[in-house]
């Protein structure tokens, strides 16, 4: 293998994910790489402090690689087994197995920038750029500090990185950050429902989760059909037990989940009565904390 290291967030990143990535490397000197197309949001934050947009790593063979922002080998890139893993950086459950001791750091804080604005705080508060992609990416995994896995430790990170990024009002630039990414509209439905989406292994059954925002949930009703159409078709074709959609609404604070597969699980999962198509759910904002945890005991 060679001597460069690679830093990679999970499949359909995110701006936690990317973010981290980017920042970590540069830190480092490893080189940032990430699986699949940003999405706007990300676009947004990068675009805000003039950070280019990190090449795609595709396979993982022969490489060396820090993995951020997750540590399931579903999210992770193709052919890991082929590739020498040198460190975890994560703020998710651990579902992993190495054979070799490496580093891992692991807090239960609402994003993985929290934890590396902390670790390096020293670098961070000397360059604007690297401060204000970490507080973008805070803001976005905490649903600006709305969703349940939001700690004070993520609400004290973001007020430091606030005041080196120059950025007055942390609450504005959330909503700025959010509404980027929250016009679904004119978008393809297959884009909508994969731009934030996660394979899960529960009980050894493939399960799908996906995940978006939006300003009115009713950009959402609007498409309701589509959603369930592209759910029951996908969950047919690549063999999925479940698929979820999680259409969360970060101005009433609480959820569409759309899905395709069995209905009991859903009712006991969220103790409640669920629809033929979808249920709302008040108050669910986290796939990470409210809905993963919840669907896997079902399994």
């Amino acid at each position: 293998m060679g001597d460069d290291v690679y830093v990679v967030g999970h499949k359909s990143p995110d701006t936690d994910t990317v973010v981290s990535a980017i920042v970590y490397a540069k830190i480092k000197g490893y080189i940032p790489v990430i699986q699949g197309a940003i999405n706007e949001e990300t676009a947004f934050v990068l675009d805000k402090f003039g950070v280019p947009v990190p090449g795609e790593l595709g396979s993982a063979e022969g490489k060396k690689l820090v993995l951020v922002d997750h540590n399931e080998a579903t999210q992770a890139p193709d052919n890991l087994d082929k590739a020498e893993i040198v460190e975890i950086i994560d703020h998710h459950k651990m579902n992993f197995n190495y054979p070799d001791p490496i580093a891992i750091h692991i807090e239960p804080v609402g994003s993985t920038a929290t934890i590396l604005a902390k670790l390096y705080q020293d670098e961070v508060s000397k360059d604007k750029a690297l401060a204000g992609l970490l507080l973008g990416a805070l803001l976005s995994d905490t649903v600006i500090f709305k969703s349940p896995t939001t700690t004070e430790e993520d609400k004290r990170v973001a007020s430091q990185l606030a005041e080196v990024a120059g950025i007055a009002d942390i609450e504005a630039f959330g909503i700025d950050v959010k509404k980027s990414k929250a016009n679904i509209s004119d978008k393809p439905i297959k884009d909508v429902v994969l731009a934030d989406f996660k394979d899960f292994d529960f009980g050894g059954k493939k399960v799908g989760i996906g995940q978006t925002e939006v300003v009115d949930i009713n950009d959402v009703y609007n498409r309701a059909s589509e959603i369930m159409d592209f759910l029951k078709d996908t969950k047919t074709k690549e063999g999925y037990e479940m698929l979820i959609f999680v259409a969360t609404d970060i101005i009433k604070e609480g959820s569409e989940l759309y899905y395709a597969g069995d209905k009991a699980k859903l009712e006991a999962a969220f103790n409640t009565t669920v629809g033929d198509d979808s249920v709302w759910i008040d108050g669910l904002m986290s796939r990470k904390k409210q809905v993963v945890p919840v669907i896997d005991k079902q399994f």
